[in-house]
């Protein structure tokens, strides 16, 4: 929807899939808790196509799922989407912080990550993962040995895992993995529904908006790999903080 409440419809590759049902039994979650300083501004508020990247975002996760969250720390710049929202329990992690605070409030045993500044979702490659999450505790993409982490699954047992990270003050979501049962989806197994990988793709500076704008597609814009951001900042909680916030009350 737009700022007056009006519905709005991003282009999708994956058409058919929005007649389809919704799945209700794993919550999409949206990450707009970064900083944005590559930007400049918010730009989960940036247009593509007269249309900000948030609600392009969020057309296609409403499509999917029953229910969805927003993760943010600046919820008056949202309030606009009427949606729920909640900010990080701990802040300074990063998407790690983004995912853990996501695995507390949602009310399924799972839920589907995914970044606001991704303008490409494809909706049939979401259910075909969602649909393979089978007991695994995490489904993610892993395209030429690189890990996809703000585009998957994530269930509540990685609660453990995630708050052992972050007792050891490391932010990597991928560092938790070893503790987990973690189903990868291949490169030949995402160009199946995804040819182009574009579902991926993020953006970081308004060159790269610009640049996308002009040719409609994502080429020659790269995804950035979050899967190895520490995300957290001098003026930001750190690692004696989130331990205090993860004692016993």
């Amino acid at each position: 929807m737009d700022r007056d409440g009006k519905i709005v419809n991003p282009e999708s590759e994956n058409r058919a899939s929005s007649s389809a049902e919704k799945i209700e039994d794993v919550t999409g979650v949206v990450l707009a808790g970064g900083r944005s300083s590559r930007y400049g501004k918010n730009k989960a508020l940036a247009e593509l196509d007269h249309v900000p990247l948030i609600e392009r975002v969020l057309q296609v996760m409403g499509a999917i799922f029953h229910h969805v969250v927003m993760i943010t720390n600046t919820p008056d710049e949202y309030a606009y989407l009427r949606i729920p929202m909640a900010q990080d329990v701990i802040r300074g992690l990063g998407p790690l912080g983004g995912i853990y605070t996501g695995l507390k409030v949602i009310p399924d045993r799972a839920g589907f990550f995914v970044a606001c500044d991704m303008p490409f979702l494809n909706p049939c490659l979401i259910r075909h993962m969602v649909a393979i999450r089978d007991d695994f505790d995490v489904v993610v993409p892993r395209i030429s040995g690189k890990i996809e982490a703000l585009h998957g699954v994530y269930g509540k047992r990685c609660l453990a895992g995630i708050e052992g990270l972050i007792r050891s003050g490391t932010y990597q979501i991928f560092r938790f993995f070893p503790a987990v049962s973690v189903r990868f989806v291949d490169e030949d197994e995402v160009r199946r529904w995804d040819p182009d990988l574009t579902s991926f793709l993020n953006i970081n500076t308004p060159d790269e908006l610009r640049r996308l704008a002009r040719s409609g597609s994502g080429q020659g814009i790269a995804p950035e790999d979050r899967s190895q951001q520490h995300g957290a900042s001098r003026s930001e909680p750190g690692p004696g903080d989130a331990l205090r916030a993860l004692a016993p009350k």
